[in-house]
């Protein structure tokens, strides 16, 4: 079925679309650091440049868990057989969005933590004791 809206239409339609949350990783990861103990973090804070999926506030960390598709894991991530120039433009444009918000909240003295998600899925207890000492370093 044809796309009925112009290009310009289906963008401002598309940008209004706004993400909820990664669900599955978020709640593996929560989960984790409830059963190590590790406390003071909050899941999904708005306020803070990027939308961490994790932030420990009071020690400045921010935790992104990026999904492996929409981040371009050179490892997992395979480009749709579909319209492969936009989907390879836009992984590019996400991938330049997470450097620059790493730099950023790095300035605003943040450290910043991003784990892929073929990771949470096969290395929790490895990242659960990086969390751990992290949270507990600051």
């Amino acid at each position: 079925m044809p796309d009925v809206f112009s290009k310009q239409k289906r963008s401002e339609v598309m940008k209004r679309i706004r993400a909820h949350d990664n669900r599955s990783t978020e709640r593996t990861v929560a989960a984790m650091l409830r059963a190590r103990g590790i406390s003071s973090w909050t899941l999904t804070s708005r306020g803070i440049l990027g939308n961490p999926d994790i932030v420990f506030p009071h020690k400045r960390i921010a935790v992104f868990l990026d999904g492996c598709f929409w981040h371009g894991c050179k490892r997992c991530c395979h480009l749709p057989k579909n319209n492969r120039r936009f989907w390879a433009r836009k992984l590019s444009t996400n991938r330049a969005r997470d450097i620059r918000v790493n730099r950023k909240l790095r300035k605003l003295g943040f450290t910043v933590v991003r784990i892929w998600e073929h990771d949470i899925e096969k290395r929790t207890s490895r990242l659960a004791t990086i969390l751990q000492r992290l949270a507990d370093e600051s």
